[in-house]
Protein backbone atom coordinates (compact mmCIF):
# COMPACT_ATOMS: atom_id res chain seq x y z
CA UNK A 1 0.00 0.00 0.00
CA UNK A 2 1.30 3.43 -0.85
CA UNK A 3 1.51 6.27 1.63
CA UNK A 4 0.42 8.81 -0.97
CA UNK A 5 -2.83 7.40 -2.37
CA UNK A 6 -2.92 7.45 -6.18
CA UNK A 7 0.80 8.17 -6.55
CA UNK A 8 2.25 5.85 -9.16
CA UNK A 9 5.81 4.48 -9.01
CA UNK A 10 6.74 6.44 -12.14
CA UNK A 11 5.53 9.74 -10.70
CA UNK A 12 7.70 12.61 -9.50
CA UNK A 13 8.05 14.46 -6.23
CA UNK A 14 8.94 18.15 -6.52
CA UNK A 15 10.46 20.14 -3.68
CA UNK A 16 10.69 23.92 -3.41
CA UNK A 17 12.76 25.36 -0.56
CA UNK A 18 11.56 28.78 0.56
CA UNK A 19 13.53 31.02 2.92
CA UNK A 20 11.42 33.99 3.93
CA UNK A 21 12.77 37.49 3.55
CA UNK A 22 12.93 39.20 6.97
CA UNK A 23 10.07 41.56 6.17
CA UNK A 24 7.58 38.70 5.63
CA UNK A 25 5.86 36.45 8.15
CA UNK A 26 4.80 32.82 8.21
CA UNK A 27 1.23 34.06 7.84
CA UNK A 28 2.20 35.82 4.58
CA UNK A 29 3.62 32.53 3.34
CA UNK A 30 0.58 30.55 4.47
CA UNK A 31 -1.83 32.85 2.63
CA UNK A 32 0.10 32.92 -0.62
CA UNK A 33 0.86 29.21 -0.65
CA UNK A 34 -2.78 28.40 0.17
CA UNK A 35 -3.87 30.43 -2.87
CA UNK A 36 -1.33 28.61 -5.02
CA UNK A 37 -2.28 25.16 -3.70
CA UNK A 38 -5.99 25.84 -4.20
CA UNK A 39 -5.25 26.76 -7.80
CA UNK A 40 -3.27 23.57 -8.39
CA UNK A 41 -5.98 21.41 -6.83
CA UNK A 42 -8.71 23.15 -8.86
CA UNK A 43 -7.01 23.20 -12.26
CA UNK A 44 -4.61 20.25 -12.15
CA UNK A 45 -6.22 17.48 -10.08
CA UNK A 46 -7.35 15.87 -13.31
CA UNK A 47 -4.14 16.64 -15.23
CA UNK A 48 -1.50 14.96 -13.09
CA UNK A 49 -1.51 16.53 -9.62
CA UNK A 50 -1.75 13.86 -6.90
CA UNK A 51 -1.17 15.77 -3.66
CA UNK A 52 1.30 17.69 -1.59
CA UNK A 53 2.20 19.35 1.67
CA UNK A 54 4.03 22.35 3.05
CA UNK A 55 6.36 21.93 6.05
CA UNK A 56 7.78 24.76 8.17
CA UNK A 57 11.17 24.51 9.89
CA UNK A 58 10.27 24.12 13.58
CA UNK A 59 13.77 25.03 14.74
CA UNK A 60 14.31 21.68 16.39
CA UNK A 61 17.46 19.80 15.41
CA UNK A 62 17.71 16.09 16.04
CA UNK A 63 20.96 15.42 17.79
CA UNK A 64 20.19 11.72 17.49
CA UNK A 65 19.81 11.93 13.72
CA UNK A 66 22.39 14.60 12.87
CA UNK A 67 26.09 14.09 12.36
CA UNK A 68 27.11 17.73 11.89
CA UNK A 69 27.47 18.71 15.51
CA UNK A 70 25.17 19.20 18.41
CA UNK A 71 23.11 22.22 17.36
CA UNK A 72 20.44 23.38 19.76
CA UNK A 73 18.18 25.18 17.30
CA UNK A 74 18.11 25.73 13.54
CA UNK A 75 18.83 29.35 12.60
CA UNK A 76 16.07 29.08 9.96
CA UNK A 77 13.30 28.42 12.49
CA UNK A 78 10.02 29.85 11.18
CA UNK A 79 11.82 31.20 8.08
CA UNK A 80 12.33 28.07 5.99
CA UNK A 81 9.58 26.01 4.40
CA UNK A 82 9.47 23.09 2.00
CA UNK A 83 6.69 22.89 -0.58
CA UNK A 84 6.42 19.26 -1.65
CA UNK A 85 4.13 18.09 -4.45
CA UNK A 86 3.41 14.72 -6.03
CA UNK A 87 2.70 14.40 -9.77
CA UNK A 88 1.89 11.57 -12.16
CA UNK A 89 4.71 12.77 -14.45
CA UNK A 90 7.28 15.53 -14.77
CA UNK A 91 5.53 16.69 -17.95
CA UNK A 92 2.26 17.14 -16.02
CA UNK A 93 4.11 19.26 -13.45
CA UNK A 94 5.76 21.43 -16.07
CA UNK A 95 2.45 21.97 -17.89
CA UNK A 96 0.86 23.17 -14.63
CA UNK A 97 3.55 25.81 -14.21
CA UNK A 98 2.88 27.17 -17.69
CA UNK A 99 -0.82 27.75 -17.00
CA UNK A 100 -2.10 31.32 -16.99
CA UNK A 101 -3.85 30.87 -13.64
CA UNK A 102 -0.76 29.49 -11.91
CA UNK A 103 1.92 32.01 -12.89
CA UNK A 104 0.59 35.13 -11.10
CA UNK A 105 0.14 33.18 -7.83
CA UNK A 106 3.57 31.58 -8.17
CA UNK A 107 5.17 35.01 -8.60
CA UNK A 108 3.46 36.19 -5.39
CA UNK A 109 5.07 33.31 -3.48
CA UNK A 110 8.47 34.06 -5.02
CA UNK A 111 8.26 37.67 -3.77
CA UNK A 112 8.62 36.26 -0.24
CA UNK A 113 11.78 34.27 -0.99
CA UNK A 114 15.21 35.52 -0.12
CA UNK A 115 16.78 32.48 -1.79
CA UNK A 116 15.10 32.76 -5.19
CA UNK A 117 13.71 29.42 -6.24
CA UNK A 118 15.00 26.10 -7.42
CA UNK A 119 12.48 23.31 -7.71
CA UNK A 120 14.00 19.86 -7.88
CA UNK A 121 12.10 16.82 -9.16
CA UNK A 122 12.80 13.49 -7.47
CA UNK A 123 11.69 9.97 -8.20
CA UNK A 124 10.33 8.01 -5.29
CA UNK A 125 12.57 5.18 -4.09
CA UNK A 126 10.42 4.15 -1.14
CA UNK A 127 7.23 5.14 0.62
CA UNK A 128 5.28 3.50 3.35
CA UNK A 129 3.28 4.00 6.47
CA UNK A 130 3.65 2.74 10.02
CA UNK A 131 2.48 -0.73 10.94
CA UNK A 132 -0.69 -1.12 12.93
CA UNK A 133 -0.02 -2.31 16.51
CA UNK A 134 -0.85 -5.88 15.43
CA UNK A 135 1.44 -5.70 12.38
CA UNK A 136 4.29 -4.27 14.49
CA UNK A 137 3.93 -7.08 17.03
CA UNK A 138 3.95 -9.70 14.24
CA UNK A 139 7.01 -8.08 12.63
CA UNK A 140 8.94 -8.13 15.93
CA UNK A 141 7.96 -11.75 16.51
CA UNK A 142 9.10 -12.72 13.01
CA UNK A 143 12.43 -10.89 13.48
CA UNK A 144 13.02 -12.69 16.77
CA UNK A 145 12.05 -16.08 15.31
CA UNK A 146 14.21 -15.76 12.19
CA UNK A 147 17.16 -14.18 14.00
CA UNK A 148 17.37 -17.29 16.19
CA UNK A 149 17.18 -19.56 13.13
CA UNK A 150 20.11 -17.83 11.41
Amino acid sequence: MSLIQGFNPEGVVTINRVILKPEYTVEDLEIRVAELCENVKTYHSDTGFVGGFVALNSGQVSNEGSTIGQAVESPLKDREALIVTFWQSFEDHERSHRSDTFQPLFKRVLELCENGNEEIAYRMLWQGKAYSPEEARAAREAKARYAMAA
